[in-house]
């Protein structure tokens, strides 16, 4: 800042804007005022002042915040300040302020961060606003804020600089308060449970946990490759052999594919597990805690989503895979009991299969094409097949499924659950096949963890795993219709 204080710009800071307000900053400093504080000592927020004016009518308070609008009549300027909690009027005048701090205030721009200490009062028109006696400059904005004082309405704007979103928009600060409240409340839900919070690296030897393409990177000092976390699922489970019986995570997760309005690269998801525990208590306390969330977050079991009334009242609907695949695409997979036959069925239904897919995966591609879409109100979806599921326990009746559910929401799945696999023979053939997936080009299918398979080797008890994507929960109790709207900083493609 030498250049500044000196009074020559950067050569950053061009525009007649930015010149302008420059000036204002190198003249500030000429006067001896400060343009960028240490601290002030603000005793009340916007908000405390609004719902205790009965209390506190004509009483002393220090308030801060940004400055976001000013009208200047001359001897007196109305402006609003807005803060963490809410906005507030102040009312300066010239015969209150004196001429000194009055001419100080007439210099301060929408978009710069100032304190005042004054009277509460309630004007003529009945707005509660505070009467100014001394103002502070407390951080001098040198951009101005956009045009459209009623909201940032540019899309690609508000999420590459979400700062400015925020000071714009209302509704998404409302947005991240409620997200922040869905991400509380779970916590509070889980350890009500009997859960307990734990953290597991994000940097990993070994991708694990879920069918997803990772990041890669390099440790210098280890001299190894390491993949950014796609699932924290097998650390947890180590844990659970380890005699911790019911833990849970909230944190990021990453995967290295593409874009949408349901997709983030990196994203958060809540994972738990539950010894002795299987699928269907996952289901219910899945189910259980949702409307959990529902009852305290937006108050309500009954939302409107993006135009569409949603029940989360209960009981959910339960459908195995198949049942929906013959409800909403009108094939039954009973009657198909061969890889000829469902590979044959696929492609008169113009669904197109990975080379070498059998019956399992067929089945999972008529549901996700044709089923999936379908599902608005809540449902349980189970049944399914192993080849899709390569961490979770078979059935015991159908040995060619496993005790699996995925509830969906809206036709978008919003969690996923199931009895895990704790036998570290069938474990290691799984992976096994996974790894021949991969050699045949599949880079989302499972890598081999022999120190996973040690531990289920010591023993893991009947355990039940659950994941819940919170940002896609957050999205449907917030009515966002992309991701980016509920993750503070969405991955956004480089500019030009």
């Amino acid at each position: 800042m030498d250049g500044i204080n000196s009074g020559g710009a950067p050569a950053a800071y061009t525009g007649d804007v930015l010149r302008v307000r420059l000036d204002k900053m190198t003249k500030l400093r000429e006067q001896g005022i400060e343009p960028y504080a240490g601290g002030y000592g603000r005793t009340h927020l916007s908000a405390e002042i609004h719902a205790g004016f009965a209390g506190l009518e004509n009483t002393v308070v220090a308030v801060a915040g940004r400055l976001i609008s000013k009208r200047d009549m001359g001897k007196n300027i109305f402006a609003h300040i807005q803060d963490g909690s809410g906005r507030i009027q102040i009312y300066a005048r010239i015969d209150a302020l004196g001429a000194e701090n009055f001419a100080l205030c007439k210099t301060f721009d929408v978009g710069d961060i100032i304190g005042v200490s004054g009277a509460v009062f309630r004007t003529q028109k009945g707005e509660v606003s505070v009467r100014a006696e001394t103002v502070t400059m407390l951080a001098k904005s040198l951009r101005p804020l956009p045009e459209k004082f009623h909201g940032l309405t540019n899309v690609d704007l508000r999420y590459r600089q979400r700062y400015l979103d925020l000071i714009m928009n209302e509704e998404s600060r409302q947005v991240f308060l409620r997200r922040t409240a869905v991400i509380r409340t779970m916590r509070d839900y889980l350890e009500e449970k009997g859960f307990l919070e734990v953290e597991t690296p994000i940097l990993q030897p070994i991708a694990g946990g879920a069918a997803a393409r990772p990041f890669v990177t390099r440790h210098n000092a280890l001299n190894m490759d390491m993949f950014l976390r796609i699932a924290p699922e097998l650390p947890l489970k180590r844990l659970v052999v380890g005699g911790l019986e019911r833990v849970f995570e909230i944190g990021r997760n990453f995967r290295n594919e593409g874009i949408s309005i349901r997709h983030n690269p990196e994203f958060t998801m809540m994972e738990l597990y539950m010894a002795y525990a299987d699928y269907h208590d996952l289901m219910d306390l899945t189910e259980d805690m949702i409307r959990r969330i529902a009852r305290i977050v937006p108050g309500t079991e009954k939302i409107t989503y993006q135009g569409t009334e949603v029940s989360l009242a209960g009981p959910w609907r339960r459908l195995t895979m198949t049942e929906a695949v013959r409800l909403y695409a009108g094939v039954d997979f009973t009657a198909i009991k061969t890889d000829e036959e469902a590979r044959a069925a696929a492609q008169a239904h113009g669904l197109e299969l990975p080379p070498g897919a059998g019956r399992g995966r067929a089945l999972n591609e008529f549901f996700e094409n044709r089923a999936e879409a379908e599902l608005i109100q809540p449902t349980f979806i189970t049944g399914h097949p192993v080849e899709i599921s390569p961490l979770a326990r078979r059935n015991d009746e159908r040995p060619e499924y496993t005790d699996r559910f995925e509830l969906f929401i809206y036709g978008r799945e919003i969690a996923n659950g199931f009895s895990e696999l704790n036998d570290p023979v069938d474990q290691r053939r799984r992976f096994e096949a996974q790894m021949a997936e991969r050699a045949r080009g599949d880079e989302e299918a499972h890598m081999m963890d022999e120190d996973f398979l040690q531990a289920l080797e010591y023993g893991l008890p009947p355990t039940g795993g659950l994941g819940v994507g919170v940002d896609r929960l957050v999205m449907l109790l917030t009515d966002a219709a992309s991701i980016r709207d509920v993750i503070f900083f969405p991955a956004m493609r480089g500019l030009e």
